[in-house]
């Protein structure tokens, strides 16, 4: 189990101001067993599982989320109690909610790129405290995550969209989805080894390029919420769904479905 520590303050400053910091070695102690889980969540994925390349495309993108519950090395992980402090540290709550997992591989020559997009506007959760992990399980260099600095500041959030389609996700009042390499925004982001994890905000705008390496490149997710997640109403189902959840607007999130895996003491 990885050491009990706090954060240092200027790491969770810059958490603040960036919406996105990297930590090293956080999930070192959970490498093999989530490459295990990996492998058994693609044998045998889950109903959300998708693929996101087309036709004639080169490679494979698989995408599946929320299995904490059926594969054990995916809970272990979200119940490890420093990981859940990290969380708690960044998030600045004194409680810490797992929202969801999700597990992410594009294989060798996979051109498919992960679209700029940010999280949150796809979810029925919202506040501000709420962090997302992406820990990637192989190293990686030019395949690895890519954040805008500061997006998750931004007055108004980035339209939702299909991955494939590109196809509006919900109806409403969004901001175009940008190109910050075009328009010259700070993109963060970092050559990673197994085990690191880049902490981002669930407001925050990120994206990733294609793996056209000879290696896989396999990424395992964890979504946590803090003090002041409340339920917000969406015009159709979310991602993930979570349906027959039985919340309303402005409930906490219902702790038999997002358990509490950390409080401070």
């Amino acid at each position: 189990m990885t050491t009990l520590t706090r954060l240092p303050e200027t790491l969770c400053a810059d958490f603040a101001r960036d919406g996105a910091v990297c930590l090293r070695g956080l999930f070192a102690d959970h490498v093999g067993a989530l490459r295990d889980g990996v492998a058994q969540n693609m044998a045998a994925p889950g109903p959300h599982a998708a693929e996101n390349t087309v036709t004639g495309e080169a490679g494979r993108f698989f995408d599946d989320y929320v299995n904490w519950t059926r594969i054990p090395a995916f809970e272990a992980a979200a119940r490890d109690p420093a990981i859940a402090a990290a969380a708690a540290d960044l998030m600045g709550s004194d409680a810490v909610q797992l929202f969801h997992d999700h597990v992410l591989v594009k294989e060798p020559g996979t051109t498919r790129a992960t679209p700029w997009h940010q999280d949150g506007p796809y979810y029925f959760v919202g506040g501000r405290q709420n962090v997302s992990f992406w820990v990637p399980l192989d190293p990686v260099g030019a395949a690895t995550l890519r954040l805008v600095a500061g997006s998750h500041l931004w007055d108004k959030p980035v339209l939702p969209t299909r991955w494939l389609s590109q196809e509006a996700f919900f109806p409403g009042d969004y901001r175009p989805v940008p190109d910050p390499d075009a328009e010259d925004m700070r993109v963060l982001e970092w050559a990673l080894e197994p085990g690191d994890a880049v902490a981002f905000s669930f407001a925050a705008l990120h994206g990733a390029r294609g793996n056209r390496a000879s290696a896989r490149r396999r990424a395992f997710s964890l979504r946590y919420v803090g003090d002041d997640a409340r339920v917000v109403d969406r015009p159709r189902p979310t991602s993930p769904p979570f349906p027959g959840h039985g919340m309303a607007a402005g409930d906490r999130l219902r702790e038999d479905w997002f358990p509490v895996v950390w409080r401070r003491p």
